[in-house]
């Protein structure tokens, strides 16, 4: 997938993981591994901005295979952004696909 693509809906394949379920980092990339091909190193800074911009709020929760782990969780604010950055993805996506179909008559 074009790297930029990936940069421009991984803010919202974030948040849209953490509405579903507090998560904590590791079982973050996991999932959004699942849609798009994503590393640490891509998803905690962009979990420490979300967090600064207090979209999530954190919390230690204690497990059984180690040192607690830090779970995410959204906030209102963070619930309204994705709200807002879900309604930009499917405009945009809808102007796209429309673009894309009109110019098939050029074929």
């Amino acid at each position: 997938m074009n790297p930029q693509f990936k940069k421009g809906v991984l803010e919202l394949i974030v948040l849209e993981c953490v509405r579903r379920k507090d998560r904590y980092g590791y079982e973050l990339v996991e999932e959004v591994s699942r849609v798009i091909d994503v590393n640490e190193g891509t998803i905690y800074p962009l979990l420490k901005r979300l967090t600064n911009e207090h979209y999530f709020e954190t919390y230690l929760r204690e497990s059984s295979e180690g040192p607690p782990r830090k779970y995410y969780h959204l906030t209102a604010a963070g619930i309204l952004y994705r709200d807002s950055l879900a309604e930009e993805w499917e405009e945009f996506q809808h102007q796209v696909s429309r673009f894309l179909e009109e110019g098939k008559e050029y074929e």
